[in-house]
């Protein structure tokens, strides 16, 4: 099942999804753009990063897989060193419909993303709003990205957000704003400030009263019992994503109800200006078109 959601001016942007399993049957039946069969992928490659924030006690490590169709760069995180070479050599060449089949669900996140690139990018007709980054150092942009993030989230100062994949400056974005927040994620550990990081979203999610959801979580196969939680608990749903920036989009209004997208490059690859793509869904979690 499918809702038409609208850009600027009324004008149709894109078809929404009501859940993962059918923004995939869409694409693979050609509903959303091209036929997936007839679409190649030309370059597979990871980007691997170690971070530690000038004046942060902690640091972290990253990986991406990222494909590119034509114009466009799809890309889902890893687990960093779980992604076997030979998944770069399968995609290489591959069409996208098959890459919709492969065992791995990071490689399926990636093309699927692609896809969805190629097909609709960012732009205001598809209902994203530009959020430019400035030049400046990995903490400087960090820093910038996380407010346009946690401008999403319409909730008073003392109202509590579960924070899944943490990231310490969107924790000290919502500190700012006087938001509580529980820290999640799969690694556990503590925060910038010692608090300790919870593991289990769901046995979390039913005393906060938003959730503020990495794209990772459609790589790790976490993200639909999270979306079905906002929906079935008329909750904000806002996601932050370099994992499946054009893919999580079409969930606005079916338990998604904000997106910052980010696609490759991300902010963290070098210290020139960059962009940020926020969408809003429409109010509350049952879409029957309308702006975002």
């Amino acid at each position: 099942m499918t809702a038409v959601t609208r850009g600027v001016a009324g004008a149709v942007a894109y078809e929404t999804c009501r859940t993962y399993a059918d923004l995939v049957d869409r694409v693979r039946t050609g509903g959303l753009g091209p036929d997936p069969a007839t679409q190649r992928i030309a370059v597979a490659f990871t980007t691997r990063q170690a971070v530690r924030h000038d004046g942060r006690g902690t640091g972290y490590r990253n990986e991406v897989l990222s494909l590119r169709l034509a114009e466009a760069v799809g890309s889902c995180a890893v687990e960093p060193g779980s992604l076997p070479d030979s998944a770069l050599d399968d995609c290489v060449g591959a069409d996208v419909a098959r890459l919709l089949e492969h065992p791995l669900l990071p490689v399926r996140v990636a093309a699927l993303d692609a896809y969805l690139m190629h097909a609709t990018p960012h732009s205001p007709e598809s209902g994203a709003r530009p959020v430019p980054l400035p030049t400046g150092s990995s903490l400087e942009k960090s820093r910038v990205r996380a407010k346009a993030v946690a401008e999403l989230i319409d909730l008073p100062p003392g109202a509590t957000v579960l924070v899944i994949g943490v990231v310490n400056s969107l924790l000290e974005a919502l500190r700012a704003r006087g938001l509580q927040y529980v820290p999640c994620d799969l690694k556990g550990g503590v925060t910038e400030w010692g608090e300790p990081v919870v593991t289990d979203a769901l046995a979390e999610a039913d005393r906060c009263d938003a959730l503020l959801v990495s794209g990772m979580t459609l790589g790790n196969g976490t993200f639909e019992p999270l979306r079905r939680h906002a929906q079935q608990h008329d909750k904000q749903l806002v996601m932050f994503a370099q994992t499946g920036s054009a893919v999580l989009p079409r969930f606005l209004g079916h338990g998604v109800s904000a997106v910052c997208a980010e696609p490759y490059p991300f902010f963290w690859l070098d210290g020139g200006a960059g962009v940020v793509h926020r969408y809003r869904g429409p109010y509350g979690n049952s879409c029957q078109g309308g702006h975002i």
